[in-house]
């Protein structure tokens, strides 16, 4: 059996993002149906997918640190700016994860849909931009190990 090194984590991590895009997707499309019993699973699995990525990147960074970005000329500034975003808008994503939650579980729906306009589409973005930023500094400018 072939045990995961800390070079296969970025892999790993683009994965645990795109299996969060496809549940917070379904989710969607679960609630909107008003099909909450698969909007719930949904949405918690995204919440334990992204928990899984967490502590994966964190220990991924921990071990590994800073890697410099390749590329260079007009995608320079495309990256940072994703990566900018996507850094911010992850950290926002934690609390509102956490407090849509919340609101659902006391059944506080009301408030917990109100929220959710919000934080689903942040999520969202987080994810996708997630997938691009492994995408640029993965496969189109990689950096050596």
């Amino acid at each position: 059996m072939d045990i995961l090194t800390i070079s296969d984590l970025p892999h790993l991590h683009a994965g645990l993002n795109a299996i969060t895009l496809v549940l917070l997707l379904l989710g969607y499309a679960f609630i909107r149906n008003n099909q909450r019993g698969k909007h719930m699973l949904c949405m918690l699995g995204a919440t334990l997918v992204s928990s899984l990525f967490m502590l994966s990147y964190l220990t991924y960074h921990a071990k590994v640190g800073y890697l410099p970005f390749t590329g260079q000329g007009f995608v320079r500034p495309v990256y940072f700016s994703i990566l900018i975003t996507h850094v911010i808008l992850a950290a926002v994503i934690i609390p509102l994860v956490l407090t849509t939650l919340v609101l659902a579980a006391r059944k506080k729906f009301k408030l917990h849909r109100r929220l959710a306009r919000w934080t689903l589409p942040i999520w969202i973005y987080v994810s996708i931009t997630g997938l691009v930023v492994y995408f640029l500094a993965f496969h189109l400018y990689p950096s050596p190990l």
